[in-house]
C-alpha cells in the first residue's frame, strides 16, 4: 500500500494537543512518520495565529526545517484557495515559490485550478489534482495537466460512511473510464476517515491518512499522534 501522511491541515491544538503547528514540528513530525511507514507527507504551512499560507517565505522556512531533519522524505503542500484571498493571488504565489515541495495538490472544484496545476508543473513539482464531487471530474478530464498527474485524489465529501465510499468508487469508476491511468489516492475525513481507507485497500488505490483527515484510531481511541495513525494503517494493509 502506498500511503500518504496529511499531518496537520487546519487542525488547531484544541482538536489534538500533538497538531504540529511550526516549522520545526513539522519537520520533526515528518521524520516521525516517514520512520513509522508513510511513504510521502503533506502538510500545511502555518502563520503565528494559526492559519494556514502559501506565502514562499512562510513556506520555505519550513520546507527547509523538514528536509534538514528527514533528509529525501518527499514532501507537499496544498495549494488551497482557503490560503489566499483568490485565484489570482494563489497563482502570483506559487509562481513566486523559491523552495519547492516535491509535489502539490489542486482541488478541480476551486477556480482557477486548471491554471495552477499547469503552473505546478511547468515549475518542476509533481502534480496531484483532486476531486471532491461527482461535479468536479469534469473539470479534471478537461485540463490540459490530466496526464501529467503523479496521482488523482478522490476526496468524498459526504459525512455518512458508506455514501462517502460510494462516491469515491464512481468518481473512480468515472475517471478511469475516461483512460486516466495513473493512481488514484481516495482518502475521507471523521466519520469516514477509515471506510474510505478501506475502500482503497479493498479496492487496490493508494490511501492517506493523519491528522487532516482524523484524529482517532480505527477502534475510535485517540490516537497519540501522527505516527499512530500511520502505524494503525500500515496494520490494516498487512
Amino acid at each position: 500500500m502506498f500511503l500518504k501522511a496529511a499531518v496537520n491541515g487546519g487542525l488547531t491544538r484544541t482538536d489534538h494537543p500533538s497538531v504540529p503547528l511550526t516549522p520545526r514540528e513539522l519537520a520533526a513530525d515528518t521524520a516521525a512518520v516517514i520512520a513509522a511507514g508513510a511513504d510521502v507527507v503533506h502538510l500545511h504551512v502555518r502563520t503565528p495565529d494559526g492559519g494556514q499560507t502559501i506565502e514562499p517565505g512562510t513556506l520555505a522556512e519550513v520546507l527547509r526545517e523538514v528536509r534538514s531533519a528527514a533528509p529525501g522524505a518527499i514532501v507537499g503542500t496544498t495549494t488551497g484557495l482557503w490560503t489566499c484571498r483568490g485565484p489570482e493571488e494563489r497563482y502570483a504565489l506559487v509562481k513566486a515559490w523559491e523552495v519547492l515541495p516535491d509535489f502539490a495538490s489542486v482541488a478541480f472544484s476551486e477556480e482557477g485550478a486548471a491554471e495552477t496545476a499547469s503552473l505546478v508543473v511547468a515549475r518542476g513539482m509533481e502534480l496531484e489534482s483532486a476531486v471532491w464531487t461527482l461535479d468536479d471530474v469534469p473539470a479534471l478530464l478537461a485540463s490540459p495537466t490530466l496526464g501529467a498527474n503523479v496521482r488523482v485524489l478522490i476526496e468524498p465529501q459526504d459525512s455518512d460512511p458508506h455514501t462517502a465510499v460510494a462516491h469515491a468508487r464512481e468518481m473512480a469508476a468515472r475517471i478511469r473510464a475516461a483512460g486516466v491511468t495513473c493512481p488514484l489516492l481516495y482518502h475521507g475525513e471523521g466519520a469516514t476517515t477509515w471506510p474510505v481507507l478501506r475502500a482503497a485497500l479493498a479496492d487496490g488505490h493508494q490511501a492517506r491518512i493523519g491528522f487532516e483527515d482524523g484524529v482517532h484510531l480505527p477502534d475510535g481511541g485517540l490516537a497519540a499522534d501522527n505516527s499512530a495513525l500511520v502505524r494503525a494503517a500500515r496494520a490494516l494493509a498487512d
